[in-house]
């Protein structure tokens, strides 16, 4: 029997501030290593035994899912559009409701997008043995066995502590909430509590039968959500209005901690939800003195540090600090002490009252066919580097303030404005006259960019009139 991973991946967190913005947030970024988060995950739960996945996610991020997914030669089965985030449990049930359709005795494996655990074979030889239990219509969790008395996770209570070197399903006494040190340090000593890490299998079956008896109030809505959702090219988009009618509710809250047939699966090996910075510092890689440094970044005289600079053209440079965390973005730093790490989100919310766009908007701008940033914006002029992918196009478009002037530095761009069509190669250039309909296409084989230079009385990216899209963008 295969299992069928889903992958919620539709949450905008901050405390990873700046790297992490609800533009693109963290489980899109290569916090650690080269892959991002969300391709790590979709990557652990592929080949043998698992099917195509299910993604969940919002409208914002439908195409960097499906991107992400195909430079991992990963073709997903479906891909859910929730209208808004109404937490995990419409998300888990919406994801089980489509299932049913076609394999209502299969299983799931819900996972969130955005965790890092290195050890991938380890990581399926404890969903292996809980495959056994989830057959027999048991909800099985999986929880970390911790090796510190970590105050800011939610822990499991198993009946009895683990077997030393067995991977089992073990009968689930309680759910615990985040404690404080006196209660972490005596569960850690007790042997039978884990981390409870998020992570779910369960028959389709079995968990929309505990969606009905202890969340009822949620079936009829989510039911309606897929029931009335639209197809929009390769994804489904659930209907807004039954969605909107969904408790925002917590699986744990909604079955969970209520249902009583359930075993947990105790995972060894690394683990972490990379909750805040404090933690990717921990997962990196450091010196003897307890330095990590990422990117263009020097460190002299520094202990117990994280130097992270993500732009080639910004260095970072310590000198003699103790415990601290500095993260350089092209438009954003940020200098912490590293016991403070879950504050960041106080920075986000301190730059939204001042309606700073670097609280959420994120440097480069993700598009399906590729992506932008600006270089330079001025009074009345705004310069930007366009990239587009392979066979990709821009939408046929026009804009009622402002004119453009395009240069390729790469590749080759089929250029309409008008009824003109022409191919433009490197070191040539075309020009855009305010108000003209024109598209940019890249036909070759290797990522195409140009420089783009605005000139207008207003250059916000509201100023399009679109007329035709290949991504069915209004």
């Amino acid at each position: 029997m295969m299992i069928t991973p889903i992958l919620l991946c539709g949450g905008s967190g901050t405390r990873l501030w700046p790297l992490s913005r609800k533009s693109y947030p963290k489980q899109f970024a290569p916090l650690i290593g080269s892959r991002s988060l969300f391709q790590d995950a979709a990557l652990r739960l592929s080949g043998d035994g698992f099917a195509a996945p299910v993604v969940l996610t919002n409208a914002d991020f439908r195409f960097i899912v499906t991107d992400q997914l195909a430079d991992m030669g990963i073709a997903p089965g479906a891909i859910l559009i929730e209208p808004q985030g109404r937490n995990t449990a419409p998300a888990v049930l919406a994801a089980a409701v489509h299932l049913e359709q076609t394999d209502p005795d299969g299983l799931m494996l819900v996972a969130p997008s955005d965790h890092v655990v290195p050890d991938a074979d380890a990581f399926r030889e404890a969903v292996a043995a809980g495959v056994e239990a989830a057959r027999a219509g048991k909800l099985v969790t999986f929880g970390i066995a911790p090796d510190r008395p970590e105050t800011g996770y939610g822990y499991l209570e198993l009946g009895r502590p683990p077997r030393e070197g067995t991977v089992e399903a073990i009968d689930l006494t309680a759910f615990v909430e985040k404690p404080d040190r006196a209660r972490a340090e005596a569960m850690l000593a007790a042997g039978n509590y884990l981390w409870n890490a998020g992570l779910f299998l369960f028959s389709v079956r079995a968990i929309i039968g505990a969606f009905e008896t202890h969340a009822p109030g949620l079936v009829a809505p989510v039911r309606a959500a897929v029931a009335e959702g639209q197809r929009d090219l390769d994804f489904l988009r659930l209907a807004s209005g039954p969605w909107a009618e969904a408790e925002d509710i917590s699986i744990d809250y909604a079955v969970m901690e209520r249902a009583s047939d359930i075993a947990a699966v105790p995972y060894g090996g690394r683990w972490s939800d990379l909750g805040d910075w404090h933690a990717v510092w921990r997962e990196m890689e450091r010196d003897g003195d307890g330095v990590a440094v990422s990117g263009p970044a020097t460190a002299i005289d520094c202990a117990d540090t994280l130097l992270r600079s993500e732009d080639e053209g910004v260095e970072l440079v310590g000198i003699g600090l103790q415990g601290v965390i500095a993260v350089a973005m092209p438009d954003a730093v940020l200098v912490a002490d590293a016991g403070r790490a879950q504050e960041v989100r106080r920075a986000v919310d301190a730059l939204k009252s001042r309606q700073a766009k670097q609280a959420t908007a994120f440097p480069k701008d993700h598009r399906p066919w590729g992506w932008f940033e600006s270089l330079v914006v001025g009074d009345r002029f705004q310069v930007k580097r366009i990239v587009v992918h392979p066979g990709a196009a821009l939408s046929l478009q026009s804009h009622h303030h402002r004119a453009e002037h395009w240069i390729v530095v790469q590749g080759t761009a089929r250029v309409t404005v008008g009824d003109e069509v022409k191919l433009v190669t490197e070191n040539q250039s075309v020009y855009v006259p305010l108000g003209a309909v024109h598209r940019l296409e890249n036909p070759g084989k290797v990522d195409m960019i140009l420089i783009e230079v605005q000139t207008g009385s207003y250059l916000g990216e509201d100023d399009i009139i679109r007329y035709e899209d290949v991504y069915s963008r209004t």
